[in-house]
């Protein structure tokens, strides 16, 4: 039956490397189950809720995946836009963690709807590279704004706005040990780097009498608190376009490059490079995105993770089906969710920061109408707060540039568009 369904033989590979390939997935980005709930329970979430969505959307996302689409691709709520969700959009800019979930309800939809009617392409074509590169950097520098906060390394300033924290407090200590420990096994290829660096700076803090242990495994918790909490109607204010605008795009960027990414490393690209189904598998990721909206956590997206299952045998949708699989399993680890400190996720957040930051090495630095958008994209992010304001600034000052230095036919017109929208917003639906 599984050799029908995944067609095991014509994808070169078998029940066993399928098996290993979802173990190592899941082993490589597991540490979501850890994270998200810690960043969403500061927006003012149940963390034991918000952990239960968290399996949940996971394992949804990825029988989507492998079902539907037959990929070898795994899904979990993605790093960074959770990060944007609680900081952002609830903490930042006042609004309630069920608005912001309305929002990524809203546009899990609107991508459902570029999936469905063929215009994904168009999007991708009219947005620049260079603002693609700005913005998975910038998202990377708002990571590490918020790690080294977490981890007490640096800290509020009335003159500078921000300084160095008390470096001998425990939590900056156990935060850089995280950091380091997570870059060096990720080095040396280890297997579940991240989610090793977090338990041992959880264990390391419970020995020392700086945690508490919370237990091992039990029931799942409720969900009650988060399930179909969103606040749709909330979220058609004027001041959440651009909200969920930013999750839209970063979405849908995050997942073309991911699918592309994982695809070219497992040989799944036809002969043009291109995806096979691909329409199928943004479908998955968009409806798990909708999916996980409902169940009450932040936008479901595929994972680059996904290439190291693919490394180690995974070719088909039966992969992911393992993934999911052991994400059920996860929801009776409630209890080892809940002793996971902050600062034992910071490391965590600064590794991720590190990989989404390194997009800057493919920018066009001789090109100073291409280099200042970005910059602008990358610095303005976890400078204010959000992603969206990021994005934002980005598309006018591209626009703007591009205009005033003469090469204003060479810019698409949807980003014309987006820019006057963003202008809009800022001096006139003030």
């Amino acid at each position: 039956m599984l050799e029908r369904y995944f067609q095991l033989k014509a994808h070169n590979t078998s029940i066993r490397n399928e098996v290993i390939g979802g173990i190592t997935t899941f082993l490589t980005m597991a540490y979501i189950i850890f994270v998200n709930p810690s960043i969403l329970a500061q927006a003012g979430m149940d963390q034991g809720a918000v952990f239960v969505a968290t399996c949940l959307a996971a394992a949804i996302g990825c029988l989507i995946m492998g079902l539907y689409a037959n990929y070898p691709i795994a899904l979990a709520p993605g790093m960074g836009l959770n990060a944007f969700f609680t900081y952002g959009v609830v903490l930042g800019m006042g609004y309630s963690w069920e608005q912001a979930l309305g929002a990524i309800f809203l546009s899990g939809i609107l991508f459902i709807f570029i999936s469905i009617f063929r215009i994904r392409e168009w999007v991708i074509n009219a947005i620049p590279s260079s603002l693609k590169l700005g913005i998975a950097a910038g998202i990377g520098l708002f990571l590490a704004m918020i790690a080294l906060q977490n981890a007490g390394i640096i800290v509020k300033n009335p003159a500078t706005m921000v300084s160095l924290g008390d470096l001998s407090s425990p939590s900056a200590i156990y935060g850089f040990l995280g950091f380091f420990v997570i870059c060096a096994l990720a080095y040396l290829n280890v297997t579940g780097a991240v989610m090793i660096g977090i338990l041992l700076v959880t264990v390391l803090s419970m020995v020392f009498g700086q945690n508490h242990f919370g237990g091992l495994v039990s029931m799942p918790p409720s969900i009650a608190p988060t399930f179909l909490a969103m606040d749709i109607e909330g979220a058609f204010q004027i001041g959440m376009i651009s909200v969920i605008f930013a999750f839209f795009f970063v979405d849908l960027f995050d997942t073309s490059g991911t699918l592309i990414g994982v695809g070219q490393r497992g040989g799944l690209l036809d002969k043009e490079g291109k995806l096979p189904r691909l329409k199928k598998a943004l479908l998955a990721d968009s409806s798990a995105t909708v999916v996980g909206a409902a169940l009450g956590t932040s936008s479901t997206t595929s994972y680059i993770e996904s290439a190291s299952g693919v490394s180690a045998g995974g070719r088909t949708g039966l992969t992911a089906v393992v993934v999911a699989l052991l994400f059920l399993l996860s929801l009776f680890f409630a209890p080892l969710a809940g002793s996971i400190p902050a600062y034992a996720t910071a490391g965590a957040l600064m590794y991720v920061a590190v990989l989404m930051t390194s997009s800057l090495a493919h920018v066009d630095w001789d090109d100073i109408s291409e280099a200042a958008p970005v910059l602008i994209a990358a610095f303005t992010m976890p400078l204010t707060y959000s992603i969206a304001d990021g994005i934002a600034l980005s598309f006018i000052s591209y626009a703007v540039i591009k205009l005033l230095s003469g090469q204003g036919k060479q810019v698409n017109i949807a980003v014309y568009i987006l820019a006057a929208l963003f202008i809009a917003k800022y001096f006139v639906f003030v």
